[in-house]
């Protein structure tokens, strides 16, 4: 009884990720599909981290690249900011698609994540990357989409 309750779990599991990386697939597809290059969007990062007062940042991508990142209090984040890459690395939607991908695939023991019905950008991701582990987690808000001219 034992084995057969083993079997019956990773199955479940199994489809899970299955599941997790079909909605992926055609989320991302959606949102390539949609051809949106010039955009602005809202981002919240939240974790045990010490830049949370500088939350949430407004980013602005014209041709598929990140040309300005602004604080909550309306400040430009400057190459100089300690958290500069950190932010950079969830920059435009692609790059947020290719973080999401690689934690799918194994980086982050597990990943919860919702999309926009519309264009199938991620809207909230959940990072556990040590299951175990306390205040490892990082969570990823997008919202207030704006595509540009």
């Amino acid at each position: 009884m034992k084995q057969l309750t083993l079997i019956f779990l990773a199955v479940i599991l199994a489809a899970c990720s299955f599941t997790q990386g079909t909605d992926f697939s055609r989320n991302r597809d959606k949102w390539q599909q949609a051809g949106i290059t010039s955009y602005r969007y809202s981002l919240r990062l939240a974790c045990f981290c010490a830049f949370s007062e500088q939350m949430p940042l407004t980013i602005e991508v014209r041709d598929g690249e990140p040309v300005s990142m602004t604080n909550s209090d309306g400040t430009t984040v400057a190459l100089t900011d300690p958290y500069y890459e950190h932010f950079f690395r969830y920059g435009t939607m692609d790059r947020i698609f290719a973080d999401l991908e690689t934690n799918l695939n194994g980086g982050a023991d597990e990943v919860i994540v919702s999309y926009d019905a519309t264009y199938g950008y991620p809207t909230q991701i959940d990072y556990d990357y040590i299951k175990d582990a306390i205040d490892d987690e990082l969570y990823l808000t997008i919202s207030d989409l704006e595509v540009l001219p």
